[in-house]
């Protein structure tokens, strides 16, 4: 409710702040107060409407994003003719315009007409300080609000989204997501630059709830998601960020991850701290949508089904399988013509030894299984089945009561919000981050017994909707099959274009790829 309040306060203020300064400008009032009509009056106020200016400015306002810089920069336009010159005075502005506009209009401050009047002159200092204080407060308006872009580091999406693609990933498809860790480094995710990841770019001193503005959709399935890694809650600054601290312990054990107290990161020694992080500050990780709130997902023989019917599988999407090829091919060459990364060939190289002959091990799409089937200089291509045995506490739940895999998991239910799910000992693992971490109650099991905050009980209705994601590399991607599910309040947006893309195995641009859709199934 308090989010809703303050949007209705930013465009009220702001409105009632114009009434005033047109009615001081000379300017009835209620032209304030009529869409579009009120830029157009509102630039002429500003002395913008000579004919070499004012079309750049009513362009300016039809474009997206641009139009928020159009925007505050009337605002600091209009402190100008009220002769408002103090840096100061114009950062507040710029910041807070529903407060600074009624301000303008109600204070004893005088309205000079700019058409009668020479520009005032700054100095080059201040000017290149306005500039960089506007393009900060707008830019991070509109990577909070509107948009941001995101670069694809590894290779779990490929072939659809590929390592070196950058996106464009928008708020708006699903809703702008407030601020939850307001204090923090403007364009700086959660470490700070130069720190070698162990300085946090933000302060935990204020925290604010989960909110959503209404956006132009909802997740869909096969969406490309952009969302905070749900298992980064807990993390330790000597491993990689992708890492969480939960996986490092059931790899290591607590008291080896606790007591490593320095250990290498590149050509660095560093400490080893355990960090908990807040929701908007963990890893951004961008996979597919494949399940759905309320629905039942399982995994047989890599093909999903949802709710009994199976689903189609993007075309793009890999698999892992073992090439043999006859003795003297380079196979290198053979692998990075059909478009295998010179990443996943290294890879290959310490997975050779498959059946006690020398395959090499790498996820190829179905378009290049069949290619190099019908090629001469290969014997075989079979599927790589150490897929299947990958189950235990490494897969999600993390108990030695499922024995799932990667490509034979589930049946799980899909939490929804407000559904009511049936509690047992049986499923609680399934459960219990979405009960305590995600929702913040307290979980206990005595003498069989099931307590949530203290209270026993058999069911629980769950505050939020939650999601599947996968990586179209399916046997290369760190996804729900290894965490579990994906809360609605990490969703940051929907990865929607590729802008550019840069191959670096041979150091060129992809240029097919520029301007793509992200969502291939398309």
């Amino acid at each position: 409710m308090i989010y809703e309040i303050l949007l209705t306060l930013y465009f009220v203020g702001c409105l009632v702040g114009l009434w005033f300064v047109f009615k001081k400008a000379g300017e009835k009032p209620w032209k304030a107060l009529v869409p579009v009509y009120n830029i157009i009056v509102w630039i002429k106020i500003c002395g913008k409407d000579t004919k070499e200016k004012k079309w750049k400015w009513y362009i300016g306002f039809l474009i997206p994003a641009w139009n928020v810089f159009m925007f505050l920069l009337l605002v600091v336009e209009t402190a100008n003719v009220f002769h408002r010159y103090r840096y100061i005075e114009q950062t507040f502005a710029v910041i807070f315009p529903w407060i600074y506009l009624p301000y303008l209009g109600l204070s004893k401050h005088t309205y000079f007409d700019p058409h009668n009047e020479e520009p005032h002159k700054v100095t080059q200092a201040r000017d290149w300080l306005d500039a960089i204080t506007f393009a900060l407060v707008a830019a991070v308006i509109i990577r909070s609000l509107m948009f941001e872009f995101y670069n694809i580091p590894s290779s779990s999406m490929e072939k659809s989204l590929m390592t070196g693609d950058y996106l464009v990933v928008s708020k708006m498809a699903y809703g702008p997501r407030s601020a939850m860790t307001p204090l923090s480094v403007p364009l700086v995710h959660n470490v700070l630059p130069f720190s070698n990841g162990q300085v946090e770019s933000y302060l935990k001193w204020i925290k604010l709830p989960y909110h959503r503005y209404r956006g132009l959709g909802h997740v869909e399935r096969f969406d490309p998601v952009v969302f905070n890694y749900p298992d980064g809650d807990t993390m330790c600054t000597a491993w990689r960020s992708n890492r969480s601290y939960h996986e490092l312990v059931r790899e290591m054990g607590r008291e080896n991850v606790l007591n490593a107290k320095m250990l290498p990161v590149g050509n660095q020694m560093v400490k080893n701290k355990i960090r908990v992080r807040p929701v908007d500050k963990r890893e951004n990780f961008i996979k597919r949508c494949i399940g759905l709130p309320g629905e039942d997902l399982q995994i047989i023989d890599q093909t999903v089904y949802i709710n009994g019917k199976a689903i189609e599988t993007p075309p793009y999407s890999q698999q892992t399988y073992g090439i043999l090829f006859k003795s003297g091919i380079n196979a290198r060459k053979v692998l990075d013509d059909i478009g295998v990364s010179h990443e996943d060939f290294s890879n290959s190289l310490t997975y050779m030894m498959y059946e006690s002959e020398s395959h090499y091990i790498v996820p190829l799409t179905q378009g290049q299984v069949k290619t190099l089937q019908a090629r001469p200089d290969v014997v075989e291509v079979v599927p790589d089945i150490r897929s299947t045995e990958d189950g235990g506490i490494h897969i999600f739940p993390h108990s030695e009561l499922y024995q799932w895999s990667t490509d034979n998991f589930g049946p799980v239910h899909i939490p929804a919000r407000g559904e009511t799910l049936k509690l047992t000992l049986q499923n609680l693992p399934i459960y219990d981050r979405v009960i305590t971490t995600y929702e913040g109650n307290t979980l206990e099991v005595k003498g069989g017994r099931i307590f949530i905050n203290g209270q026993e009980t058999d069911q629980y209705t769950p505050k939020m909707d939650y999601y599947w994601m996968m990586g179209d590399n399916r046997h290369n991607s760190v996804d729900s099959r290894y965490w579990g599910f994906v809360p609605e309040d990490h969703i940051a947006g929907k990865a929607v274009r590729i802008i550019f893309s840069w191959d670096k195995d041979h150091s060129r641009p992809r240029w097919d790829r520029i301007f793509k859709s992200a969502r291939t199934m398309e």
